[in-house]
């Protein structure tokens, strides 16, 4: 790996740790229990990360959280809005993950 392929590696981490962090319209709460993380919530997290950035959409936070307590419906997402809504997804495959991104995220 070359200069040139670090740096594009290390500000791909940089946003990926930005949409991490507050201040948004909208969060995104991954659950992350251990039965979310043998479901395959890990890799719907990042599917998820790569299709914000790849859209560029600033206005999304990404977080993780410990087990929600409905492991059957693992991996789960919630989407909240400023507004308070709150959306939960159960079962999320990798396809499922890019389609809140592009319409629950990006299209409202």
């Amino acid at each position: 790996m070359n200069l040139e392929e670090l740096k594009k590696l290390k500000e791909k981490a940089r946003k990926q740790v930005a949409l991490r962090e507050g201040g948004k319209k909208y969060r995104v709460v991954v659950s992350m229990g251990t039965s979310g993380v043998a479901a395959g919530a890990r890799e719907v997290m990042t599917t998820m990360l790569d299709e914000i950035d790849k859209r560029g959409l600033e206005t999304v936070e990404v977080c993780v959280t410990g087990e929600i307590g409905m492991v059957e419906a693992e991996p789960m997402v919630r989407g909240e809005e400023v507004s308070g809504e709150k959306t939960t997804y159960g079962k999320v495959s990798l396809d499922d993950a890019r389609k809140i991104v592009t319409e629950h995220l990006e299209k409202g």
